[in-house]
């Protein structure tokens, strides 16, 4: 009987990836816009199949939990645009997947009563990202900042630095209006072909990568299980993770991202390996319900 697959993405990007690359047991992402280490999270899934790489994420509380979550991937606190230096980031105080550095999406946002923090933020550009860390090859690169992708995309060397799959938020925070024409131009011209989109992201293939087996349409819901669709860990026999979820306090649920291996000592049921990755995977899924990933 084949497992159903646990998804952790918004619009089931992991699941599409996944397909693409099935059969490859390591591999090398770029999460540009990384939010919660786990819910509606597009690498989540490789990083827990034994796949490594960078993810930016310049909201300090999200980035810590990454560096406790995931230690194999290189966590990166800064923005990425067009050119090193530093920017104006606005963080949303709430529903975190809204924080961007372009001001007239803050403004949306905040006509639909989501305030932010406008705080000046180092920035780096993708192609000196890469060079930075010497990568060896990038599999896939995901792009989600809230309407400054282009920058993201404008700040890379194609020449040097390609991506077998490149999947980029392409609709306006909001109005989801088409905000391709923006980015696609420049992806186009660097040699990468559109494949696919899904309502939310388009897709794009190296043309050296033109065998990348992405499909033609948008998945299938009912081909796998989002982790959203349990609910709380704790209360649902279902969940992956619900004995665990069970023996915790329940006042401790939303902290678990954030606790040290001493205070989780306290805490797990005995036996318990804390510096098991597999066990700090499944502390993360269940805070994912307690600790605003699925609000916040």
């Amino acid at each position: 009987m084949t497992e159903t697959f646990l998804s952790y993405a918004q619009n089931m990007e992991d699941y599409v990836l996944a397909k693409a690359f099935a059969g490859q047991s390591d591999g090398f992402y770029i999460d540009v816009g990384g939010g919660h280490v786990v819910a509606d999270n597009v690498s989540f899934h490789f990083y827990d199949h034994g796949w490594r790489g960078i993810v930016v994420e310049p909201q300090a509380h999200l980035a810590a939990a990454y560096r406790v979550v995931r230690p194999r991937d290189t966590i990166v606190d800064q923005l990425v645009g067009r050119k090193s230096g530093t920017a104006t980031f606005y963080e949303a105080l709430e529903f975190h997947g809204l924080s961007t550095t372009v001001a007239i999406n803050a403004e949306a946002s905040a006509g639909h009563g989501v305030a932010s923090t406008a705080r000046h933020v180092q920035m780096t550009t993708l192609a000196d990202l890469c060079a930075a860390h010497a990568l060896p090859r990038i599999d896939f690169l995901k792009i989600d900042v809230e309407g400054a992708e282009a920058d993201v995309i404008a700040g890379n060397d194609w020449s040097r630095f390609r991506p077998r799959v490149v999947l980029v938020e392409a609709v306006t925070p909001w109005s989801m209006a088409d905000a391709s024409g923006a980015f696609e131009p420049l992806l186009l011209g660097a040699g990468y072909r559109f494949a696919l989109f899904d309502n939310l992201n388009r897709w794009y293939v190296a043309d050296e990568a033109s065998d990348m087996p992405l499909p033609d349409n948008p998945a299938d819901w009912g081909a796998m299980r989002h982790l959203g669709m349990y609910g709380p860990p704790e209360t649902n026999p279902d969940h992956p993770d619900h004995a665990l979820a069970a023996a915790l306090p329940k006042t401790m649920l939303p902290l678990l991202n954030a606790l040290t291996d001493e205070e989780l000592a306290r805490l797990l049921p005995p036996a318990t390996d804390i510096g098991d990755e597999k066990t700090r995977a499944a502390l993360a899924r269940i805070a994912a319900f307690h600790d605003g990933g699925y609000v916040g």
